[in-house]
């Protein structure tokens, strides 16, 4: 591919002006979506993604010369999914961020790459709107400008760091059964050295089996919890009505 940041952003620059272009940028950034969820980031590549259009490589460099411009139509396809549907954007500040969060750790969790290799990406049309929504759902809070931005930048650091959490749970351990028992093993003979009296305490009576449901519920009933923990937190620091 061309240098990367030679060029304008994408999004400034008009599609191939062929009356009926044999791919769009939407084809060829789900096709880059489907390889990276697949595959991994790693493996995503203009000679990759025209293989799973059936395309030649040069061909696709007609739509996207750069690395830069792939990466940007990857992040605007993501951020698509993040959109709410205006009938189902709710005036309460409070469930219109919920679903809002609900939606971005849906779509992280379906594409846990992406949180590390498309950060930095240039916002694109879904991710405007997708700022614009945030901000339509604090418009009849009162707020003012810095706090409407900390706000869902606290959102934000506690979606993104829910999700990061679970890709790391998700991931592969091999042998299950027998690492979880190593680990307890491990775990058990430190805290019976006198060295973390707190975490003794803490962990007293518990089996290997019971340590994984010591934080009652599932992912997803965690991730409710703590958002609606946060929103109640940010309604009292900033005195709006819950």
């Amino acid at each position: 591919m061309a240098t990367r940041r030679t060029r304008p952003p994408i999004w400034t620059q008009p599609e191939p002006g062929a009356r009926k272009p044999r791919f769009s940028r939407e084809q060829i950034a789900a096709a880059a979506l489907k390889i990276a969820d697949e595959e991994g980031f790693e493996a995503v590549s203009m000679r990759r993604i025209a293989s799973e259009l059936g395309a030649g490589t040069m061909t696709l460099y007609h739509y996207i010369p750069t690395k830069d411009d792939l990466v940007a139509l990857m992040d605007d396809a993501l951020m698509g999914q993040l959109l709410v549907s205006d009938r189902q954007l709710s005036k309460d500040w409070k469930k219109a961020l919920s679903e809002i969060a609900r939606r971005t750790r849906a779509a992280f969790i379906r594409h846990p790459w992406a949180l590390i290799s498309l950060r930095g990406s240039l916002p694109g049309p879904n991710g405007m709107r997708h700022f614009e929504q945030c901000l339509a759902a604090l418009a009849h809070t009162g707020l003012g400008r810095n706090a409407k931005l900390e706000l869902l930048a606290l959102v934000d650091d506690f979606v993104f760091g829910h999700a990061l959490r679970a890709g790391e749970v998700r991931a592969p351990r091999g042998s299950d059964a027998e690492v979880t028992r190593q680990i307890f093993e491990y775990g058990a003979a430190q805290l019976a050295s006198g060295k973390y009296p707190h975490m003794a305490e803490l962990f007293a009576g518990v089996s290997a089996r019971d340590a994984s449901n010591l934080v009652a519920g599932s992912e997803e009933q965690r991730f409710e919890r703590g958002l609606q923990m946060l929103l109640d937190g940010a309604a009292r620091r900033f005195k709006l009505a819950h």
